[in-house]
């Protein structure tokens, strides 16, 4: 049996339940884990609900057993002579790993951030991940309506809030610059003058800013969801037949679901500030870099 430690938002619930298919498909035995990352109180939603997926959950003493993680005396005691017996394997670096899929009896953790993992089963994931109809709002609908009269909507997701704090600012920061969005507008003005954009942030202030610096471009804010209910967010930018994305599984996901899986989509690069995800891009996307550079077209 393999246990998915699932952990992260929900771009990142979407990429280990498309491996948890992968496994499947290859003959695995596979359950979840969806409490051991979720237990703390600032904790995101587990979300995969939301697209009408139901899944195995381990249960705590197949996880217990799989992490030799008894509170018991004696077992504490064993760990502290002889080591700890555990059947563990974490994903070195988030790009992709093949060996992964010779795994058996193994704790995994990972995000397994790449659609090389699942190439071979992209429909059935593309048409696995479709918004539960009761979900959806009425400004939801009103938001999708409005996208949908445009031929040419182009999504824009601006990521700031966590990628602004100290911590994360050293990975994430100074990679979707002004530069790169600028170029990335202008790539798709290019190809289609009548291009109306549409703002995806989480951060109102900073929306504002971004239109009034472009007042020239049909630009339009969508009203930004909180964590709980990004879903619809989501929707709303795979509603659109372009995307601009971030460095964010969260819009790697939105564009990627795409209604129109013909569009056109830039996506930043390097992902990351160090050597995680380096498979993350499709061979669909147009590269560009944060000096606004075009890296590489489709």
């Amino acid at each position: 049996m393999i246990i998915i430690q699932m952990s992260g938002g929900l771009g990142n619930q979407m990429f280990q339940y498309a491996m948890y298919l992968k496994l499947k498909k290859l003959g695995k035995e596979v359950k979840f884990d969806d409490e051991t990352s979720y237990e703390l109180d600032n904790a995101r939603p587990v979300q995969l609900a939301v697209f009408d997926i139901t899944y195995p959950r381990a249960t705590r003493q197949e996880v217990t057993d799989m992490r030799d993680s008894s509170p018991a005396w004696k077992d504490r005691i064993r760990r502290k002579l002889h080591g700890r017996n555990l059947k563990q394997y974490v994903e070195a670096n988030y790009s992709f790993d093949e060996h992964i899929y010779e795994l058996d009896d193994v704790y995994l953790k990972g995000y397994f951030q790449t659609e090389k993992y699942f190439a071979d089963i992209k429909d059935e994931i593309y048409n696995m991940y479709l918004l539960r109809k009761d979900l959806i709002t009425p400004e939801t609908l009103q938001n999708r309506d409005m996208i949908e009269k445009d031929d040419n909507s182009v999504s824009i997701h601006i990521r700031r809030g966590d990628y602004m704090t100290i911590d994360g600012n050293e990975i994430y920061a100074d990679i979707c610059t002004d530069e790169y969005y600028d170029s990335a507008m202008k790539y798709i003005l290019k190809e289609h003058p009548d291009a109306v954009f549409y703002l995806f942030t989480n951060d109102a202030s900073w929306a504002e800013y971004f239109c009034n610096i472009h007042s020239d471009l049909k630009i339009c804010a969508i009203q930004g969801n909180t964590e709980y209910f990004g879903y619809l967010d989501m929707y709303l930018m795979s509603c659109c037949k372009h995307h601009i994305i971030a460095n964010s599984s969260f819009s790697w996901w939105g564009a990627w679901t795409g209604h129109d899986r013909n569009g056109t989509v830039i996506a930043p690069k390097p992902w990351f500030n160090n050597d995680h995800c380096a498979d993350i891009h499709t061979d669909s996307m147009v590269l560009i870099d944060p000096k606004g550079n075009l890296v590489s077209e489709a």
